[in-house]
């Protein structure tokens, strides 16, 4: 990360990567509510359409996993409203959604995104770590490549 100069395009795109690692992380159930029977056979015309298809993506890795971590430790320095309204944006929530939400204008609410993902990328830049992770380097320079693809609208 020595020779690595954050962007706010590339902090965002991370913290995109974060929402979608959190989003394939499996769902929590609470305990207590299981069953030692088998599960009912049912014919097919009794079972179709019996319940909605849940198709999600797989697992997420053990090294997304650590990067996510890492990446949301940053809306720690941001205020309150700007780390919600930047995770918000992350998730891939609309403006007209988030200014409804924040009671903002768009224009408003773009530019404390944008101000958050300067602050951060700012904090990042200033910051010299000594421990680097192994996949650091790999990620950030995917991060680099999808930010100059214009991955991450403005």
């Amino acid at each position: 990360m020595d020779d690595l100069y954050w962007t706010p395009k590339m902090v965002a795109v991370y913290l995109e990567e974060a929402a979608d690692t959190l989003r394939r992380l499996p769902p929590v159930k609470v305990q207590g509510y299981a069953s030692t029977w088998p599960p009912m056979v049912r014919e097919y015309w009794d079972a179709y359409g019996w319940e909605e298809a849940a198709v999600r993506l797989g697992p997420p890795t053990t090294k997304a996993i650590d990067q996510m971590d890492e990446t949301l430790v940053w809306l720690r320095w941001l205020d309150l409203n700007d780390s919600r309204l930047v995770w918000r944006r992350a998730c891939g929530r609309p403006w007209k959604a988030i200014t409804h939400e924040f009671g903002v204008d768009r224009t408003t609410a773009w530019r404390h995104w944008t101000s958050a993902l300067v602050t951060m990328s700012t904090k990042l830049n200033s910051l010299k770590r000594q421990e680097k992770s192994c996949n650091t380097r790999a990620t950030s320079r995917n991060a680099t490549n999808m930010a100059r693809n214009g991955r991450v609208c403005p």
